[in-house]
């Protein structure tokens, strides 16, 4: 089943042209909105190693279950990105909230973290609607490292409409990457 963000009436979505593949661990319903909003919000940062532990079991288990799907999803990837925090989330919470998930997870997976990309911008993108988020997402990003010629695991916390998927992927493939899976601890539906 493709959901409304890969396929509208056959034609593909910004974030289904931009990612190879793109999983979730789960639907974003309780707990897990609690969860990620202690984790980024209330300083929760022991849960960080935990939620590395959720993705890092996801991915083992997709390309297990679906290899024909995303066989390599993780064994194949090359480097593991984070969609980092903008400037100012960082001075509000005082860490990078995908930075301190990326860490845990590349030691359990063995896949070396590559601290990539540079996001541009401010402001909380909670609040705003499918086509504010796709706008605001154009061009918030930039490339930092050389990633010419890799297949590399793009991670976040939450896929709402896609829109920063889409707009870190887009970036990573603009600079050279070969191919960019996504991976996400839970999806808005």
């Amino acid at each position: 089943m493709l959901c409304t963000e890969c396929s509208v009436e056959g034609s593909s979505s910004a974030m289904a042209e931009a990612l190879d593949r793109c999983l979730a661990c789960a639907v974003y319903t309780h707990p897990l909105p609690r969860i990620i909003k202690a984790y980024k919000d209330a300083g929760e940062r022991r849960l960080a190693p935990y939620l590395a532990e959720l993705l890092y079991d996801t991915a083992l288990h997709a390309q297990a279950a679906a290899p024909d799907r995303l066989g390599g999803v993780l064994s194949g990837a090359d480097a593991v990105v984070f969609v980092p925090a903008t400037a100012a989330a960082f001075r509000r919470r005082g860490f990078d909230h995908m930075e301190a998930i990326a860490r845990p997870f590349c030691e359990l997976s063995g896949v070396p973290l590559l601290d990539a990309l540079v996001k541009y911008g401010h402001g909380d993108q909670r609040e705003l609607g499918r086509e504010e988020r796709r706008e605001r997402a154009r061009g918030m990003y930039e490339t930092v490292e050389d990633v010419r010629g890799r297949r590399l695991l793009l991670i976040d916390d939450v896929i709402t409409t896609g829109a920063t998927m889409a707009a870190a992927s887009a970036e990573l493939k603009r600079a050279g990457a070969a191919a960019v899976d996504g991976l996400a601890i839970a999806r808005v539906w």
